[in-house]
C-alpha cells in the first residue's frame, strides 16, 4: 500500500466516527480527527488510549491486527500478533522451545472454569509496540507525541472504570494480583501490599478487591514510557524488562508484517479480511461462501429479517459448521481482546483489534505494561505447550475486515474470542441485507459452542421453535458480553459502539 491519503492531515470533506470498546477511547480518537488527523493517527491516539482505559483487553505488551483501506481504495493487513519466543542467535535460526514451566490460574466465566497458563514461561514475543510504531511510520500524519498525549493524560490523572472492565479486571484478579505492578495498579488501596510471594486470590492468599465500577485506574509508569517513546529516548522493550524465554534474538527477529487481505466478493458483497495464518477471517469468508452457495438465485439474503425461521437456521447450521472448520484450519483463538474503528473525513477507514489473551501476571519491568500470554493459551498450541518453533507467527482468531454493500464501506471487528466469527459472520449478513448499523449491532445473536446453541434472547418464538428442532438451545436472559463487541463504523456517517462491551461511538459532522 502507498502511502496515498496517508501522511498528511484530513481535508475535512466527509464525516468522520470512531468506535471502540470505552468512551475515553472513543474520545481519544475523535480529538485526533478533529484536530485535523487521518485514520491512522486517530487509531493509534484510540489504541494507546486503551491500554490505559481497556487494561484487561489490551497492552502494548500483547498483539493485534489492523485492516485498512485508504480513500483511493488500497486495502491492507497489518500483522503484529505474537510469536513464540526461544530464538538463541539470528544466525540459527528458528528452535523449538523447551516444555515450559507454566503456572496455571483458573477464571470463573460465570460458573463454566477455566485454566490458563500464566507467569513468566506464557509470554510470548508481544507485537502491540512494534505495530503502532510501524503503523505511525507508514501512515501517520502527527507527531508520535501527539497521539500518545491523551493516554499519557489518563495514565496520570485517571480513568473512571466502567462496569464492563470492572467485570473483565474481576474476572482475572487472580492473574493481575499475582504480582506487586498488578496490585497497586488494579487491588482497592488496603490490598495492594503482599511479600508472601502468593498474591491476593492465591491458595494461602487473602481474596483479592480489586478496583470496582467509579473507581479511577491509574498508571504512572506506563505514562513515562509513552513519553518516552515519543520523545525518542525509547524505541521499544527490551529482553530484560520482558524477562520468561524472550530473548534480544526474539525482539530482533521479530516483523511486522503487511499482507493482502483476504477478499470475498459475492452477492453485491466485497470483504476484505484478515487472512491467513490467522483462521477467523478464514471461517468468516468459508461462512459466507457457504450461505452464498445454499441460497437459490434471486432468494433474499440471510437474516433481512430475524423473524424469517428457514433462514435464521440456514444461519445456525453454518454456524454449527464452524468448530469443524476450524479444527481443519488449526486451533486457536484471543480472549481478552478489543475493537476500535474509524473513519476520517477523507473517506480513509482503519480498523485495529488487539488482544493480551488473559494476561500473564507479569509486568515489563518498571514500565506498567501487563504482558501476554499467547504461550500459555492452550488452543493457541494444538501440538502442546512447547512445541510451537520459535520465531513462529501464532495464529487468532480475530478478524478486522472493511465489507462494502453498493456504495457504503463499514469497518468490522469484535472482541469476544471464539464468538468473534459468529459476531462477525452476523454483522456481514446483517449488512449485506441492507439493515441499519444500529440494528446490526444491537439485534440478537447466536453461538454454536460445539455443543450447544447459545442464544441472546430477542429471536421471535417461531424461530426458536425451529431452532430446537435442530439443536440443543440456551436462550440467555440478557445480552452479555460473551456475545462480543462489534463496534461499528461506516463511510456514510455512522457509527455504533457495543453496550454488550461498553462500547461508545462518535460521529464529527464534515
Amino acid at each position: 500500500m502507498t502511502a496515498g491519503s496517508a501522511n498528511r492531515p484530513s481535508t475535512g470533506r466527509y464525516p468522520a466516527a470512531a468506535a471502540g470498546g470505552h468512551p475515553a477511547t472513543v474520545r481519544a480518537a475523535a480529538e485526533v480527527l478533529r484536530d485535523g488527523g487521518n485514520a491512522w493517527d486517530a487509531v493509534l491516539a484510540g489504541g494507546f488510549a486503551a491500554t490505559i482505559a481497556e487494561p484487561g483487553l489490551s497492552s502494548l505488551g500483547g498483539g493485534g491486527f489492523l485492516v485498512s483501506r485508504s480513500s483511493a481504495g488500497e486495502e491492507v493487513v497489518v500483522d503484529f500478533f505474537a510469536a513464540a519466543p526461544g530464538l538463541m542467535d539470528p544466525a540459527v535460526g528458528a528452535t523449538h522451545q523447551p516444555q515450559p514451566a507454566l503456572v496455571t490460574s483458573p477464571v470463573d466465566f460465570g460458573g463454566v472454569v477455566q485454566d490458563f497458563g500464566v507467569g513468566p514461561a506464557s509470554v510470548g514475543v508481544p507485537g502491540v509496540l512494534e505495530g503502532y510504531l510501524h503503523i505511525h511510520r507508514r501512515w501517520a500524519s502527527r507527531p508520535l507525541a501527539r497521539l500518545v498525549r491523551p493516554a499519557v493524560h489518563l495514565a496520570r490523572t485517571g480513568v473512571l472504570l466502567d462496569r464492563w472492565q470492572a467485570q473483565v479486571l474481576e474476572l482475572l484478579a487472580a492473574i493481575l494480583t499475582t504480582s506487586a505492578t498488578g496490585r497497586s495498579l488494579y487491588c482497592a488501596p488496603g490490598h495492594r501490599s503482599r511479600s508472601d510471594g502468593t498474591g491476593p486470590g492465591r491458595e494461602g492468599g487473602d481474596p483479592p478487591q480489586m478496583l470496582r465500577t467509579g473507581d479511577s485506574m491509574y498508571n504512572e509508569p506506563l505514562a513515562d514510557f509513552l513519553e518516552e517513546l515519543a520523545a525518542g529516548r525509547r524505541s521499544g522493550f527490551t529482553a530484560d524488562e520482558l524477562g520468561g524465554g524472550i530473548t534480544a534474538a526474539d525482539l530482533d527477529g521479530y516483523e511486522v508484517i503487511e499482507r493482502e487481505p483476504l477478499v470475498h466478493e459475492a452477492g453485491g458483497v466485497h470483504l476484505a479480511i484478515n487472512p491467513a495464518p490467522s483462521f477467523g477471517g478464514r471461517l468468516i469468508v468459508g461462512a459466507l461462501e457457504s450461505l452464498d452457495a445454499g441460497r437459490a438465485p434471486g432468494a433474499d439474503a440471510v437474516l433481512r429479517t430475524d423473524s424469517d425461521p428457514d433462514g435464521v437456521v440456514r444461519l445456525a447450521e453454518v454456524l454449527a459448521a464452524m468448530p469443524e472448520h476450524r479444527r481443519s484450519l488449526g486451533a486457536g483463538t484471543s480472549r481478552g481482546t478489543t475493537h476500535l474503528g474509524v473513519v476520517d473525513h477523507d473517506g480513509n477507514m482503519v480498523g485495529l483489534t488487539t488482544s493480551n489473551g488473559s494476561g500473564s501476571g507479569v509486568f515489563a519491568d518498571g514500565l506498567g505494561v501487563h504482558l501476554n500470554n499467547m504461550m500459555g493459551e492452550a488452543d493457541l498450541h494444538p501440538r502442546g505447550f512447547g512445541t510451537t518453533p520459535a520465531g513462529e507467527r501464532i495464529g487468532s482468531m480475530m478478524a478486522p475486515g472493511l465489507l462494502r454493500t453498493g456504495a457504503c464501506t463499514t469497518v468490522i471487528g469484535s472482541g469476544g474470542s471464539e464468538r468473534i466469527r459468529s459476531a462477525l459472520t452476523l454483522a456481514a449478513c446483517r449488512l449485506a441485507a441492507g439493515r441499519q448499523l444500529d440494528d446490526v449491532v444491537t439485534a440478537p445473536r447466536m453461538h454454536f459452542d460445539g455443543e450447544v446453541l447459545q442464544l441472546e434472547p430477542g429471536w421471535p418464538s417461531a424461530v426458536l421453535d425451529a431452532l430446537e428442532r435442530h439443536w440443543r438451545v440456551n436462550e440467555w436472559g440478557r445480552r452479555d458480553l460473551y456475545f462480543g463487541g462489534a463496534h461499528l463504523v461506516d463511510d456514510h456517517g455512522s457509527a455504533v459502539g457495543d453496550s454488550r462491551r461498553g462500547g461508545a461511538a462518535i460521529v464529527i459532522p464534515a
